[in-house]
């Protein structure tokens, strides 16, 4: 489903106080991190909670667009005002990008890559 919210993630340079609020508040189950992105599953597949501490401390809540093309979604995004907050990661599974949009809210584009 092409240009569809589908998936969040939250970054946060303390994993831990995110995990303790988030499943306090909303009774989200988060998983183990990965290794060696630390990334945490949120609820299975809903979502996603990331340990930025060792790549700069960002903090972001953002949502994540399902697109055909990722590289074409960046190139308009730019074409619109975007800037590219982080490019375009292929971890073999997925491709995705996070952007700011012209005010500079961070949100991300991903599709996942044929099996």
């Amino acid at each position: 489903m092409p240009n569809k919210v589908d998936y969040f993630e939250i970054g946060s340079p303390d994993p831990e106080a995110s995990k303790a609020f988030y499943s306090g508040l909303f009774g989200w189950e988060v998983g183990p991190p990965s290794s060696p992105a630390q990334y945490s599953m949120v609820n299975a597949d809903e979502g996603g909670l990331w340990d930025t501490s060792g790549m700069g401390g960002a903090n972001w809540a953002i949502f994540y667009v399902h697109v055909d093309d990722v590289a074409a979604a960046i190139d308009r995004a730019t074409e619109l005002g975007a800037t590219v907050a982080l490019p375009l990661v292929d971890n073999g599974s997925i491709e995705f990008a996070h952007l700011l949009d012209p005010l500079g809210n961070r949100f991300a584009i991903w599709r996942p890559k044929a099996a």
